[in-house]
């Protein structure tokens, strides 16, 4: 059973089906382009995070995306792309197919309407031939005719008789022409068509029918992979570790500041005597209170005051003396690999050059000179930023001391993990108190003036150290290249010698020997 046979008179409903089945096909390749869309959104929403205690399920998370990711690309290269490129090619195949049978229905159409005006004209001259024939027969008939009227009307009618007989010579060509043309038209040109439309459309089904077959062979390939993702997710959600949680938000938050001191005691019962503390409110020698501007603070009293908008500056002394550390030392860490780069490029460049001159056929020398050139420049560039990161870390770090040396004074508190130690290089939290610039510039108090000098890196390994608390593993590579820090290499196994004291510091024991301080976002802590 083909079109051609069985539906040799259903044009326009044919043509209604294979419409159908473009849209169809228009459809579900629009059906896949949006759920592409939304794979690569569910993709990029995974990789989102806010939170550092949830790492390591981010961690599987980011492969889960990875497969999601990829049954996207799956899905707009194999499908999308494949099936919109063969719809376009199906629309032309019909839209050639429709207009060969438009042209043949025009042709069938015009031959009929041909054999329709033979045919009146058949009609009409034979009307004529006998009624030119009557009236020759009447003038014959007429003894007041004269014999001129009735020659000429037998002439008349022996000639309309003539054109009646060429009409009907015409009439019957042209009705055997148009049976000729049905017939090639019904049984031969439209159903080669239909039949042409026929296999289009089966073809249009099968691969439609493969469409539907990659979008459960994308889901499937990534089947046993996002398995693997979702038990590493759970393993990872079991390894949840409150207090390392309060570690990170003490690691985000610490400001760094030095803790006020008593209020003093002022006593207006001498008014003459009085002398205003720095820290009360200030009463001038006029009585009046004294009202204290931004620029006159003298300390950070109240952790709930309103803050003012501060004003971004590049040595970020905007941030909290703490934070201010740690951003300076993690952009003294990115200038550094910076020009360690730059570095290596201009050793490459030399070594480059030095074979250009030897091997002249492998490249002009002299091309490279801008080159060399330029990286010259960004090595002076980033030494002198080097140098400028360098000035201001020395003076946050004397800051943080200075304000730890407050802290021991005032409290007697256990000394701090040494503040010459390299901050987290991770950490770039930019929250914190606001108002650092302004109680940076109060000189310190006569009780920090009074209280001892902190302790330095050394005087914490004069004592032998206790047997480990518990024991850690590197998360990742660090290199200890300041002073009490120590080198540890991902994955390795370290004693955990002293927990973090609040700065982002723990002291670990090599088990090849040395002990050191690396940052605590650096490990995986298990405590005894």
């Amino acid at each position: 059973m083909d079109w051609g046979t069985e539906l040799w008179d259903q044009f326009e409903v044919l043509e209604r089906h294979t419409q159908w089945g473009l849209d169809l096909l228009d459809r579900y390749v629009k059906f896949v382009k949006e759920r592409t869309e939304v794979e690569q959104a569910y993709a990029k929403q995974l990789r989102f995070s806010q939170q550092q205690s949830f790492m390591q399920i981010l961690q599987e998370v980011n492969d889960f995306a990875g497969q999601r990711e990829l049954v996207a690309e799956n899905l707009s290269v194999r499908v999308c792309l494949e099936l919109a490129k063969y719809s376009q090619e199906m629309k032309q195949e019909r839209k050639m197919h429709f207009q060969e049978g438009r042209r043949a229905q025009q042709q069938l159409e015009s031959g009929f309407k041909q054999l329709e005006n033979s045919k009146r004209k058949f009609e009409r001259d034979c009307r004529e031939a006998e009624k030119a024939a009557q009236t020759a027969e009447r003038l014959d008939q007429d003894i007041n005719a004269t014999k001129a009227d009735v020659e000429k009307a037998k002439q008349q009618a022996h000639l309309r008789s003539h054109m009646a007989e060429e009409s009907k010579n015409e009439y019957a060509a042209q009705l055997q022409r148009f049976n000729r043309d049905q017939a090639h038209f019904y049984f031969s040109q439209m159903p080669q068509i239909f039949d042409k439309l026929q296999d289009m459309d089966e073809r249009r089904a099968t691969h439609l029918g493969a469409g539907y077959g990659l979008l459960s062979e994308a889901e499937l390939q990534v089947v046993p992979i996002i398995a693997k993702c979702l038990e590493g997710m759970k393993v990872a959600a079991d390894a949840v570790d409150a207090k390392n949680d309060s570690q990170v938000l003490i690691e985000l938050h610490k400001s760094g500041f030095a803790r006020p001191g008593d209020v003093e005691f002022e006593d207006f019962s001498q008014p003459m005597n009085r002398v205003p503390s720095d820290s009360s409110l200030g009463t001038p020698s006029d009585g009046r209170p004294e009202l204290r501007g931004p620029g006159r603070s003298r300390a950070k009293r109240w952790p709930f005051g309103k803050k003012n908008k501060t004003v971004v500056t590049e040595d970020f002394s905007h941030l909290p003396p703490e934070q201010q550390r740690k951003r300076l030392q993690q952009q003294l860490e990115e200038r550094n690999r910076e020009l360690q780069k730059e570095i290596d490029q201009r050793e490459a460049l030399k070594k480059m050059k030095d074979v250009y001159e030897k091997t002249p056929q492998m490249g002009d020398p002299a091309s490279l000179e801008p080159r060399i050139t330029e990286t010259l420049n960004n090595i002076e560039r980033l030494k002198l930023e080097v140098q400028k990161y360098e000035a201001w870390l020395a003076e946050a770090e004397s800051r943080v001391l200075s304000n730890r040396g407050d802290t021991l004074g005032r409290h007697t508190r256990p000394p701090d993990p040494p503040a010459s130690a390299p901050p987290d290089s991770n950490s770039n939290s930019n929250n914190g108190s606001q108002d650092n610039k302004e109680s940076s510039e109060e000189p310190p108090s006569e009780e920090g003036q009074d209280a001892p000098i902190y302790t330095e890196f050394d005087e914490d390994f004069e004592e032998e150290p206790a047997s480990p608390i518990g024991h850690c593993v590197a998360i990742y590579h660090f290199e200890g290249s300041s002073e009490g820090t120590i080198s540890m290499a991902e994955g390795e196994d370290l004693s955990l010698m002293e927990e973090d004291k609040g700065d982002g510091w723990t002291r670990v024991r090599r088990k090849q020997g040395g002990e050191g301080y690396v940052p605590t976002s650096y490990l995986r802590i298990t405590l005894n």
